[in-house]
């Protein structure tokens, strides 16, 4: 077989948490958790920003005039 088995795998994963140990591999978590979550709210402002720059603006044809009238 050529693939990758379920002890391999698991092998893999023993040998990482003794060479890195466990700190340095939940404080790259919690980085690449951040990484993904700035990246995603960077995508979704320009799209916000992309769709207001595509939406027709309208000028108010109405322009309030003042009231000179007197009133007492």
């Amino acid at each position: 077989m050529a693939g990758l088995s379920i002890w391999h795998v698991l092998i893999f994963a023993i040998v990482v948490l003794l060479l890195f140990g466990t700190s340095k591999l939940k404080n790259l978590g919690k980085d690449v958790g951040g990484a993904i979550k700035d990246f995603k709210k960077s995508v979704r402002d320009e799209e916000a920003e992309t769709l207001a720059l595509k939406e027709p603006r309208t000028i108010d044809a109405q322009v309030k005039q003042p009231d000179h009238s007197l009133k007492s």
